[in-house]
């Protein structure tokens, strides 16, 4: 919206062209998203707590988090609130990339807000039966990898990108589309699992989420690209400002979210943030850094995996509780230790992820 009022003014004023450059719009978008969750937080979380949207403590869980029980949850609306307004002001709204991941994001965002309501205000303990919530992120996952099938328009961008490797890709033809289905939703879920402590699934979201733009920008620039023997795809770089904005958000949300929390996440945040990252990933073409740099995700996911079959096919338990953050947790971890050692290990999982555009 912005980048198109630009774009006139600059006619009459050339100081205006400045807002083409996607660095600065990222800067901006960023700023704005961060400010809005500030300035919106505050008043949301009163009227969360007036309407007495409150978080439910499992019985089983953590002594620790008995004291959580009533805090407001479904924050991630203010998540989902400030990403839409900060990308759609200073987004190219003629991105086919940008309009992917927005409305994958708001629909994941939707089923989630839709299960806490449910549970919260409705009162249904389990929320939305577990079928139709999957048949939802299954049909909005698949409806994401067919369009970015059938509309690609370089070979490149339906193949598996190897990194370490210069130029080295493998043509997945039909299997993208399984493929993307996978990246999507499962990071939708991994997320989802991970958000069980104040501020644990926000922060690796927004380190990964600001190295995925730096992907987008590189790729979507045909002299970086070369440069670093990665793929260029057109029209990626504009992802970098949806990147930025939800770096912002997710810095404005920690603000509240941060231990001991005011706000929770709620699935309405967790499944968006994790459909967005997913859905990026694809499009930058780097399922595979992406998968390193999710490690903790992973982790969280594969834990809870390995739980459940070991109970059903033993009768027992590998991890004093799933998904592992809480195994930590019931051995005598605190919990800011917790959070600040996964946000650590995230950290360093970024940067193996970024080093893959130098060593090739």
């Amino acid at each position: 919206m912005l980048l198109w009022l630009s774009s006139w003014l600059a006619q009459y004023f050339h100081v205006f062209h400045v807002f083409q450059y996607l660095t600065l719009r990222a800067i901006l978008a960023t700023l704005t998203a961060l400010s809005i969750a500030w300035i919106l937080g505050p008043s949301f979380i009163r009227q969360l707590s007036s309407r007495h949207v409150g978080q439910v403590i499992r019985n089983d869980g953590p002594q620790s988090h008995f004291s959580k029980a009533g805090t407001p949850t479904m924050g991630g609306t203010l998540i989902l609130i400030s990403v839409s307004i900060s990308t759609l002001l200073w987004s190219d709204l003629s991105n086919r990339y940008m309009w992917l991941v927005f409305w994958v994001t708001l629909g994941f965002g939707a089923i989630g807000y839709w299960d806490d309501y449910r549970k919260l205000v409705l009162k249904h303990s389990r929320g939305m039966p577990a079928k139709q919530k999957y048949l939802c992120q299954s049909l909005l996952g698949l409806g994401a990898a067919c369009y970015l099938y059938f509309f690609a328009k370089l070979p490149v961008e339906t193949a598996l990108v190897l990194p370490f490797f210069k130029n080295l890709s493998l043509a997945l033809g039909p299997f993208f589309i399984v493929l993307t289905y996978f990246v999507i939703v499962g990071t939708s879920n991994a997320v989802n699992l991970t958000d069980g402590l104040d501020g644990l699934a926000i922060m690796p979201a927004v380190m990964i989420s600001a190295a995925l733009g730096v992907f987008a920008y590189a790729e979507g620039n045909l002299h970086y690209a070369n440069y670093l023997a990665i793929p260029y795809v057109p029209g990626a770089g504009e992802i970098v400002i949806f990147c930025g904005a939800l770096v912002g958000s997710g810095l404005g949300f920690l603000w509240f979210n941060t231990y001991p929390a005011q706000v929770f996440m709620g699935d309405v945040g967790a499944l968006a943030l994790g459909a967005a990252l997913g859905s990026i990933a694809v499009i930058v073409r780097q399922e595979i850094v992406f998968f390193i740099m999710s490690g903790i995700f992973v982790l969280e996911t594969v834990s809870v995996i390995l739980q459940v079959g070991s109970f059903k096919l033993t009768g027992k338990r590998i991890f004093k509780m799933a998904p592992i953050h809480h195994h930590f947790e019931l051995k005598g971890w605190p919990e800011p230790r917790v959070i600040v050692r996964f946000w650590i290990i995230t950290f360093v999982l970024v940067l193996c992820g970024l080093a893959t555009l130098k060593l090739r």
